[in-house]
């Protein structure tokens, strides 16, 4: 199905992602009806619970704690596995690196700068339809029961990014910023994140 992008307030929103005006929205509408309208293939992510639960995120997904406490889990991805303890993840599409994935480049490039006194430009942007992801894990936290090496990583087609929780409550599961629909992540829960089969097609 075709998807037409909104702005709802220009003047305050960049609306990378949303391509049309409450005045322009009328044309796109029509050349949709009449299937003479052009779309922009998004590639999207997929996580997939142990018990059959199922969520897409067209942007990005946020795997942690549902409030401002820390997410524990074991990560497994590619040939490398460790227990974390973090304020949880950010799994990024392309469409979704410009946003939330983005903010998280900007504060390690200003913690640089600040502290080791260099001018550093950490910048990574993938296209809409790349068929990859990327995820990175925010604040982890390094102690003799939690480790650090698997902070990032691309996750590319026929590869999964796989957690296991290790809270025994608060533990979620969000996509493109909808904290009110969520998988619960909490002990014994497993999740496979990946691409997903099917792709958004955003009008244009």
């Amino acid at each position: 199905l075709p998807l037409i992008g909104v702005n709802p307030d220009p003047e305050r929103n960049d609306g990378l992602l949303l391509p049309f005006s409450e005045k322009t929205f009328e044309g796109a509408l029509i050349r949709v009806l009449e299937n003479r309208f052009i779309c922009k293939q998004v590639t999207m992510a997929q996580a997939t619970t142990n018990d059959g639960q199922q969520l897409l995120a067209f942007n990005d997904f946020f795997i942690g704690p549902s409030s401002h406490t820390s997410a524990r889990y074991h990560i497994h991805f590619k040939n490398k596995s460790e227990n974390q303890s973090s304020s949880g993840l950010i799994v990024s599409t392309g469409a979704g690196s410009t946003g939330w994935l983005s903010s998280v480049m900007n504060m390690s490039n200003g913690i640089h700068s600040t502290f080791q006194h260099k001018q550093t430009k950490l910048n990574f942007k993938m296209n809409w339809d790349d068929d990859r992801l990327a995820f990175v894990v925010r604040e982890p936290f390094l102690s003799k029961h939690s480790q650090i090496s698997l902070s990032g990583g691309i996750i590319t087609p026929h590869e999964t990014l796989q957690l296991e929780s290790q809270m025994p409550f608060n533990g979620v599961i969000f996509s493109d910023g909808i904290e009110s629909d969520f998988l619960q992540f909490n002990a014994g829960c497993k999740v496979e994140i990946s691409l997903a089969k099917q792709k958004a097609n955003i009008v244009q």
